[in-house]
């Protein structure tokens, strides 16, 4: 794994996670990261036709980050996991760049069939804690998943997805924080 994306990494979870006090500090304890470094290793091993030993990295990230990531699954750059414990991420998913994603997510399947089963999630989206999104739905960017909401129709760019079953909704405009250089996005 390249050294430069591992510092991508490292410095988007310092940009994303205000509570990140040290890249040394994100680089030793940060699990969701782990998690993706382990996908990384296991995805490569997976295109390589070495499905058995990708499933083998897979299975052991999983036992050590409690995040689990099928080796099948593509994801974008600067894919970030904060709290990771519980995540579950099919085989057939795919993350576009620069998500956020909280604990106990699920991007699961809703069909035994060697098709596309799994979400495809577009770049800049938040899936809050908790949330499922289930089935080949396509969720469009700068979208934001609301916690424990349950996903299982397309929604378009920019919406925002809150119940059970989520419906989403246009996202309001941003506004900056005035006391950092973030970006805050309403409800």
């Amino acid at each position: 794994m390249p050294f430069s994306r591992i510092r991508e990494d490292i410095a988007n979870a310092r940009r994303r996670d205000p509570a990140a006090r040290s890249s040394f500090e994100i680089w030793l304890t940060y699990s969701g990261l782990h998690a993706v470094w382990g996908f990384r290793l296991a995805h490569w091993l997976w295109m390589h036709e070495l499905k058995t030993a990708g499933r083998a990295v897979s299975q052991l990230a999983r036992f050590l980050t409690g995040v689990e990531i099928h080796p099948g699954a593509t994801i974008g750059r600067r894919f970030f996991i904060d709290h990771g414990m519980g995540v579950v991420i099919g085989e057939t998913t795919v993350i576009g760049d620069d998500v956020l994603m909280y604990h106990a997510v699920t991007l699961g399947g809703t069909s035994a069939l060697h098709e596309k089963r799994h979400p495809t999630l577009g770049d800049d989206i938040v899936v809050g804690a908790g949330a499922t999104v289930l089935g080949n739905v396509r969720i469009g960017s700068h979208s934001v998943i609301g916690a424990n909401s349950v996903v299982v129709a397309d929604a378009p760019e920019g919406s925002v997805l809150v119940g059970s079953p989520a419906v989403p909704r246009p996202r309001a405009p941003a506004a900056t924080d005035s006391y950092s250089d973030s970006t805050i996005y309403y409800i």
